[in-house]
């Protein structure tokens, strides 16, 4: 069972806060490369490549590199493998400190893009799998694993498959509809907020310590 009023998470380096304020969106991988790239780059980059190639089958034409990701949850599966940042194929080495959370009411999103008809999905699992499930209907939100999303110990394949499924939104989502920010450090909490300089959007930062690893 879905949860009432579910919440997005997307993680972001501390550093890119600027550019996003400036620009007044989350951009999409395909995007940022078009302008260029982020400030500073998070992820696994053998992912990100093969996201910008596999299909968005539920809107054919589109590929999952050209849609913001979200997971439906902090303390995600990635954010595990950039604080151990032992994986060959993670180019980013500086832990989970300097990482961001930016939390987001899913239905204020789905309500902006159908508004500017843009195309949104969700998935039942990792959106850079082959194999994964894609859906464009808030009635089959309860096909999501909810209780692996919402598990701390995801060892078990099951688990870990379901804790990834992913909210997409074609190319941007406005600063504007950030609710608040989760940070690691009251030090990162205050870099946080001096990166909004005077942007008209501030929404709160907080430090959330059970967001982290």
């Amino acid at each position: 069972m879905p949860p009432a009023s579910p919440k997005l998470d997307h993680i972001t380096h501390v550093d890119n806060i600027p550019s996003i304020v400036r620009d007044g969106f989350i951009w999409s991988d395909a995007e940022l490369i078009a302008r260029g790239g982020p400030t500073a780059t998070i992820g696994m980059g053998s992912i990100k490549i093969r996201r910008l190639q596999l299909p968005v089958k539920c809107h054919p034409g589109d590929l999952v590199g050209g849609y913001v990701p979200f997971y439906f949850c902090p303390r995600s599966i990635m954010l595990f493998l950039i604080y151990c940042a032992n994986h060959p194929d993670l180019t980013y080495r500086g832990g989970q400190g300097p990482i961001l959370h930016l939390e987001f009411d899913m239905g204020e999103v789905v309500e902006w893009a159908n508004a500017q008809e843009e195309r949104w999905a969700f998935t039942l699992s990792n959106a850079g799998a082959f194999y994964t499930e894609f859906r464009n209907d808030l009635n089959q939100l309860g096909e999501i694993n909810w209780p692996a999303v919402a598990a701390t110990d995801f060892r078990d394949s099951v688990i870990k498959e379901g804790k990834q499924a992913e909210f997409l939104v074609k190319q941007r989502v406005p600063w504007h509809l950030v609710k608040r920010i989760g940070a690691s450090s009251p030090t990162v909490q205050r870099l946080a907020m001096s990166n909004m300089g005077d942007a008209e959007h501030r929404p709160p930062v907080e430090v959330c310590n059970t967001w982290y690893f």
